[in-house]
């Protein structure tokens, strides 16, 4: 799983079936401090009703991502499966 931040909302007229009644957003990982990585924003798809601004967990893995939405039909491979409320590092 990959900490990351919404930046938010992706609109899209036209999507695939599979995805329409899903939302779609922007996220950027993010080092524990919540300091955005030198990395590319990905487009994740969003059960858990995350929104700009907020620290979500993120997983990158096909199979988990069909496991959640229960299918395969889906052209997904980033989804969104926790909303953070705090970091704590021990040391």
């Amino acid at each position: 799983m990959i900490l990351a931040k919404v930046k938010g909302n992706i609109v899209a007229t036209q999507k695939d079936s599979h995805l329409v009644g899903h939302k779609l957003l922007l996220v950027q990982p993010v080092d524990l401090k919540g300091e955005f990585l030198p990395s590319s924003e990905i487009v994740a798809i969003d059960l858990t009703g995350a929104g700009t601004g907020e620290t979500v967990l993120i997983t990158q893995e096909g199979d988990a991502v069909q496991q959640i939405l229960g299918h395969n039909k889906a052209p997904v491979n980033t989804i969104i499966v926790g909303i953070v409320d705090s970091v704590d590092v021990v040391g």
